[in-house]
């Protein structure tokens, strides 16, 4: 048997997820679909993330680790239908600053990228103390001048205050950037990797280096995982994604890192349009993207 179907001796993600005001984890269901550059149904995804996770286990078998016993709150879903990237800013902010003073850490599904802006404002009133770190095949710095979309959260944020020197982005794909936002990248003091610097030392390797680095200027950490940095094989349910992506394997084993360090209190997931998925593979990847960040919750110190 490989899926849960209720039976007890099969324990699922999906039985950690309930009321629980006080658990160390929660979950924000933030399913924003307005201001795609190609028009999709990301609001689709909490509901079908949610249900992959019945079909994930709560047990790592690689490294014995048992989820079993760690309770997630779910806060369930915004209502975002038909609702603009500008008019979200105000209910994902007071979410995450709500969830905040009982949670340890926050992981809010998406919706499209635009919902990255409004989640980091959640940590703090002041910017100068969050770092940003991305995993995404975009730099994401098209101009706000015809407003606010999931191609210009990053730009929106230096326009809001966050310093260049506080965002680091990981996993920036040939062919899918302009110069003008390489430049901007530059000029903002911005940190970058490509997809050829992850291939020369690792996924897992830069991630560590940068949540060490960024653990020692901010305060608190926004991680945002945007899954078209995945190779589009291996992930279709991504309207950006594209060949010659990272692994999902370094997907996984990014977010087991992200967990696990402390100054992390929220992540995204966004760009997943389960509209464009087979086989649920996508559904899948997202489950256990969840089930990664909470083993690496476990090993964070003091736990």
């Amino acid at each position: 048997m490989g899926d849960d179907n209720g039976r007890n001796d099969w324990p699922s993600i999906a039985g950690l997820l309930g009321t629980h005001p006080h658990a160390n984890v929660a979950l924000l269901g933030a399913g924003l679909a307005e201001g795609c550059i190609t028009p999709g149904r990301c609001d689709l995804a909490p509901g079908a993330f949610r249900k992959a996770l019945k079909r994930t286990s709560t047990y790592d078998l690689e490294t014995a680790t048992e989820l079993a016993g760690l309770p997630v709150h779910d806060a369930g879903d915004l209502v975002l239908e038909g609702v603009s990237p500008a008019d979200s800013f105000a209910p994902i902010v007071a979410a995450l600053q709500n969830l905040q003073a009982d949670h340890a850490l926050i992981a809010m599904i998406g919706g499209n990228n635009a919902v990255t802006r409004p989640g980091v404002h959640g940590l703090s009133s002041d910017l100068q103390k969050v770092g940003l770190l991305t995993l995404d095949a975009h730099f994401d710095l098209r101009s706000t001048t015809g407003g606010l979309i999931n191609g210009n959260p990053v730009r929106a944020l230096l326009e809001d205050g966050l310093s260049g020197k506080n965002v680091v982005q990981i996993g920036l794909a040939p062919f899918a950037n302009t110069k003008a936002m390489h430049e901007t990248s530059l000029e903002a003091g911005i940190k970058f990797k490509t997809l050829a610097d992850c291939r020369e030392h690792g996924v897992a390797v830069l991630v560590a280096q940068e949540l060490a680095l960024l653990g020692a200027q901010c305060d608190s950490i926004y991680v945002d995982f945007d899954i078209d940095v995945i190779e589009r094989s291996q992930l279709p349910g991504a309207p950006g994604g594209r060949p010659g992506g990272i692994s999902v394997s370094d997907f996984f084993a990014a977010a087991r890192l992200v967990g696990q360090h402390e100054k992390v209190r929220a992540v995204d997931l966004t760009e997943f349009d389960p509209s464009l998925d087979v086989s649920d593979i996508s559904a899948l990847v997202a489950a256990r993207w969840f089930a990664e960040l909470l083993a690496g919750f476990t090993r964070r110190p003091g736990r």
